[in-house]
């Protein structure tokens, strides 16, 4: 007596079925957990608040910076800030003097 084994053929539809759900539960897990996904929202907000103050800083320094600058234009530069510079790197000071370093 010959046995036959029985092939389980799942019909093209079912296939087709399976498919569509794993891609939609593949779709729904990169929307939760994906790197635009609902959990990555929290992150992406406090980077953004961190890179604000930081661009905040760096405007402030920039501002700073452009001051220096512009009172140190050759065709009128600010005789306190020359002096300043001149005793702070060159080391010059007059004996009478007090030198108070700032940092």
């Amino acid at each position: 007596m010959k046995r036959r084994r029985h092939i389980l053929r799942l019909p093209k539809e079912s296939l087709t079925q399976t498919a569509a759900l794993l891609a939609l539960l593949f779709l729904g897990a990169m929307g939760l957990a994906g790197p635009s996904g609902l959990l990555a929202w929290s992150e992406n907000a406090r980077m953004l608040e961190q890179r604000q103050k930081e661009v905040a800083q760096l405007t402030a320094e920039r501002d700073h910076l452009r001051n220096r600058v512009n009172l140190l234009d050759p065709r009128h530069a600010d005789p306190d800030l020359v002096g300043e510079l001149l005793r702070s790197n060159l080391n010059v000071a007059h004996p009478d003097e007090l030198v108070i370093p700032n940092r």
